[in-house]
C-alpha cells in the first residue's frame, strides 16, 4: 500500500526568513510532503535560488517583516496566485551580542523589531488566511524564550516576547479552529550561529553552557522535526526533545545563570574583553547593512 499523503498536500504555506538557513530547510520539507510553498524574506536572490532549486516552491517575495504594507502586499499576492494559507511559519529573526550598556541601540532596537514585531505582523498578515482554512501558526522561538542569558538581552527579551505572543494568540483563535503552536529550538547549524563563533562573547557563552546544551543540530533535523509538528497541529515542539524538561525548572534558572555570571564573567572579560558584535549572519546584519537586492536574471 503507497503511504497516506501528508495533511500538508495540496495546502498553502508561507514561511518566513526562507533564503537560507532553518527557513531554506523548512521550505524544502513542506515541499517535500506536497505543500505549495511561498517563500518570504530581504534577499531576493538567495529566496528565488532556493525557489528554483526546490519542486514545489511556488513562489517567492521580497519583504522585511516589520514593513507592514509590504507584507499586506505580498499576502494578497500569496492569496491571489496560491490561495488562503494553511500554514504559517514565523521563522524570520535575527541576533546580535555583547554588553547591553555597550550595544548600539539601533542593532538592538532592531532584533526586537524583527524576533517579535515582524511575528506579530506576520500573523496579523495571514490571519484571516487560517480562520478561513483552519490552518496552523507555527512560531519559533528559542531555548532563549525559557532562560535568559546575559551578553544576548536583545534576542532573549524578543524571543520570550514571541513566545508570550504565541501563547496569547494560541488562546484567542483557539475557538476559531485555529492552531498555534511554539518552536522551542537550541543551537541549529545557520549563518547566524556560525557568525556567533567568531565573537568571543557569543563562543565562550555557548562554551560555558552544560554539554548537551552546547550542541550544535543541523538546519534538516530541527526542519524535519519542526514540519512533524505542523502536521500534528501540536502546540509546541522542542528540539532537542530535553529542553521540554527547563520548562519544570525555569523559574529556578535566572537566578542560577546570575550566580554562575557573576563568577565567570569577570574572568572570561579579562582574558578576551567582551565587545558588541552588531547584527548577526548574511540574514540579519549583512542584509540589513546592504539592503534588499534584486532577484538574478
Amino acid at each position: 500500500m503507497p503511504p497516506a499523503p501528508s495533511p500538508l498536500y495540496g495546502r498553502t504555506a508561507v514561511v518566513t526568513g526562507a533564503a537560507r538557513g532553518l527557513g531554506e530547510a523548512l521550505a524544502r520539507d513542506l515541499a517535500g510532503r506536497g505543500a505549495r510553498v511561498a517563500l518570504l524574506g530581504r534577499d531576493e536572490r538567495a529566496l528565488a535560488r532556493v525557489r528554483d532549486s526546490v519542486q514545489g516552491v511556488t513562489g517567492c517575495w521580497g519583504v522585511d517583516v516589520t514593513d507592514e504594507r509590504g507584507m499586506a502586499r505580498a499576502g494578497a499576492e500569496i492569496r491571489a496566485r496560491l490561495g488562503p494559507a494553511s500554514v504559517v511559519v514565523a521563522n524570520a529573526g535575527v541576533a546580535e551580542g555583547g554588553p547591553f550598556a555597550e550595544s548600539d541601540p539601533a542593532d538592538w532596537r532592531r532584533v526586537i523589531e524583527v524576533n517579535l514585531i515582524g511575528s506579530a505582523v506576520t500573523a496579523r498578515t495571514f490571519l484571516a488566511d487560517l480562520f478561513a482554512t483552519q490552518g496552523y501558526f507555527l512560531q519559533v522561538a528559542s531555548l532563549a524564550s525559557i532562560g535568559a542569558a546575559p551578553m544576548m538581552s536583545a534576542y532573549c527579551a524578543s524571543k520570550a516576547g514571541a513566545e508570550s505572543f504565541a501563547h496569547a494568540l494560541q488562546a484567542e483563535v483557539a475557538h476559531r479552529r485555529v492552531g498555534v503552536g511554539i518552536a522551542y529550538i537550541n543551537w541549529t547549524d545557520t549563518d547566524m550561529v556560525r557568525d556567533a563563533d567568531r565573537h568571543a562573547v557569543l563562543r565562550e557563552l555557548r562554551g560555558h553552557m552544560p554539554r548537551p546544551a552546547r550542541r550544535v543540530y543541523s538546519a534538516g533535523y530541527t526542519a524535519g522535526r519542526l514540519v512533524a509538528a505542523v502536521e500534528r497541529r501540536r502546540a509546541a515542539v522542542y528540539v532537542p526533545r530535553w529542553l521540554r524538561s527547563t520548562q519544570a525548572v525555569r523559574a529556578a534558572m535566572p537566578p542560577v545563570v546570575t550566580m554562575l555570571s557573576r563568577r565567570e564573567l569577570p574572568r572570561l572579560a579579562a582574558a578576551e574583553p567582551f565587545t558588541p558584535t552588531g547584527l548577526l549572519g548574511a540574514g540579519g546584519g549583512r542584509a540589513d547593512r546592504s539592503g534588499p537586492r534584486p532577484p538574478e536574471g
